[in-house]
């Protein structure tokens, strides 16, 4: 896992990103961007779930870790929607 980013991504984030909307029921991936504080574990790095609700700025994401679903609050920086198949 990386711990700064490559030299052509570095600077300011894009509001797109930022302000990114997703919808109830959405596939997400967790992919913690380093400009912006990431307040949980690494463990979370390259997991995906389904977001719950929207709560404020944030989404309620459920992940499963050892086969229990737990819920985390994450920032839309931090969430890459994934293609349904």
């Amino acid at each position: 896992m990386l711990k700064h980013k490559s030299p052509r991504k570095r600077g300011k984030i894009s509001f797109m990103s930022y302000f990114k909307e997703l919808k109830v029921g959405d596939t997400v991936a967790v992919v913690k961007e380093h400009s912006v504080q990431f307040k949980y574990s690494s463990r979370l790095q390259g997991r995906t779930g389904k977001v719950i609700a929207k709560r404020g700025n944030a989404y309620e994401v459920e992940i499963k870790d050892l086969g229990k679903p737990k819920m985390y609050m994450l920032h839309p920086v931090h969430l890459h929607k994934v293609a349904q198949q």
